[in-house]
């Protein structure tokens, strides 16, 4: 039975790393994969998937608009999926989702996500939210925060390096937005 797997973690903790290695791993053994991304992040160019250490794939781009459940099938019937594999999971729908869940439990094909669970303020993003719900497997990805303790929080901070309390949930922006903190200094940096 296929399942629905998240997997999640700070910032600069190797999701798309890890992504893109299954990836590979089903490739090379003559399988097909469909890789999706967030639309939103567009960095990347033409290499819709990078990580920060040199890997990249090029991916179909999901919005909020995105019929993930129609795309995904109708690609099944062209050529059977073995996988399908999701980066950036946290900017998916509620619903989409769902449709994600009904890919493994219709259609039989195991679906892999990768995201943040939690933004700068220390928040649920919409689509992790759901997928804490209901994945049928949740795996968490390390991080390490400059002390040594394992990062769970993502601060966001400005061109000074300057903690910022406020803003919009989503900032698209790597190292140089970004520090993957420990909950104590996440709190300490925020002022709690």
């Amino acid at each position: 039975m296929a399942k629905l797997y998240f997997y999640y973690a700070s910032m600069n903790a190797g999701k798309s790393t890890t992504l893109l290695q299954a990836d590979f791993n089903y490739r090379e053994r003559g399988m097909h994969t469909m890789l999706w991304t967030a639309d939103i992040d567009n960095r990347g160019g033409d290499r819709a998937i990078e990580s920060r250490i040199g890997l990249h794939a090029d991916a179909h781009r999901f919005d909020g608009g995105t019929d993930l459940w129609g795309r995904i099938t109708a690609a099944h019937r062209v050529e059977p999926l073995a996988c399908v594999l999701v980066d950036e999971a946290q900017f998916l729908t509620e619903g989409q989702v769902w449709q994600l869940a009904r890919v493994a439990d219709e259609a039989g094909i195991p679906v892999l996500c990768y995201g943040l669970r939690t933004d700068f303020q220390g928040e649920l993003f919409p689509g992790a939210k759901v997928l804490l719900g209901i994945a049928d497997s949740l795996v968490e990805l390390k991080a390490v925060c400059h002390c040594g303790r394992k990062s769970t929080m993502n601060l966001r901070v400005d061109a000074s390096g300057a903690a910022v309390k406020q803003g919009a949930q989503t900032e698209i922006g790597g190292n140089d937005r970004y520090v993957a903190l420990c909950r104590k200094h996440f709190t300490e940096a925020l002022g709690r």
